[in-house]
């Protein structure tokens, strides 16, 4: 079938871009600032607020110099998660988990009502990969503590990605999340391309960048982080040349966020009992001698 225009000319076929969906927008985009020896991508105060449940991300890159850099410290009301690129990262926290995470290892930790860790990267070898805090449910948000430590070999992998939270195409994550969120680790050779299908209701969207270009929503990202236009479109990702990036989309968290210093809840009554518990923990560490 010919397509005639107003002017009188005919096409054999229509042009291809009036099949294609539009790629989905990129709303804001930062590279973070320096904050130590890592980069703070974002936080509660800040992009956080837009992209909740996912509250703080940093992004380190460095070699340690053996001092404690991660001293014993608290949080309440959410959960992190590390995933360590390269390295080794000695740790523990007051579920009584300790050991050692090395390359490709992923830590996940429900603080709940209030939960104490610190950490210690190896002297004299690179040390990379993400922290990660999210907003916990109401159901979770003051509840019991969990830690899990995983290494390399039990985070599956589908394609160029790791399944580190959520599920992708029949992998699915042996972190304990919550409902309602994913978080894929991705390395693409130059040129390659992969495309993300977020799951029914994960709105919330956003990409970082550690290493190499990635072209994505018609714009090209190099070590900094992409929010997404809130939909559930597909996200297309090209290569330029090698790179290396984290994914993650969520049910957007329908709750304001109550901020504390290490702590984020739903509510400032959820908040004091959150600090109530770490506070309490706190006196236990310094009466035992674990805290200066």
């Amino acid at each position: 079938m010919a397509f005639t225009s107003q002017d009188g000319w005919a096409d054999k076929a229509p042009s291809q871009h009036l099949f294609q969906r539009p790629a989905r927008p990129i709303v804001m985009r930062t590279s973070g600032r320096a904050h130590g020896p890592v980069m703070r991508i974002f936080s509660p105060g800040d992009l956080g607020q837009l992209i909740k449940p996912f509250v703080f991300l940093d992004y380190f890159d460095f070699a340690p110099s053996g001092d404690t850099l991660f001293p014993m410290h608290p949080h309440s009301g959410i959960a992190t998660l590390t995933v360590l690129i390269d390295g080794e990262l000695h740790y523990e926290d007051t579920t009584g988990a300790a050991g050692v995470l090395r390359s490709g290892s992923v830590e996940w930790m429900r603080a709940g009502h209030g939960i104490w860790h610190g950490a210690s990267p190896a002297k004299g070898t690179r040390f990379q990969g993400y922290q990660l805090w999210l907003a916990l449910p109401r159901t979770l948000e003051n509840g019991v503590p969990e830690s899990q430590y995983l290494p390399p070999q039990s985070i599956p992998r589908q394609g160029p990605a790791r399944v580190v939270l959520g599920t992708l195409a029949g992998s699915e994550s042996p972190v304990a999340a919550p409902s309602g969120v994913a978080l894929f680790h991705v390395s693409l050779a130059a040129g390659e391309s992969w495309r993300y299908q977020p799951p029914k209701g994960h709105s919330v969207a956003w990409a970082h960048v550690n290493r190499g270009a990635l072209i994505v929503g018609g714009e090209t990202l190099q070590t900094e982080l992409a929010v997404f236009a809130q939909s559930e479109d597909p996200i297309e990702f090209t290569a330029q040349s090698a790179t290396d990036f984290i994914v993650a989309s969520a049910v957007p968290h329908p709750h304001d966020l109550a901020l504390g210093y290490y702590s984020v809840h739903t509510s400032n009554e959820a908040l004091r009992k959150g600090e109530a518990e770490i506070a309490r923990i706190g006196r236990q560490l310094r009466a035992e001698g674990r805290l200066r």
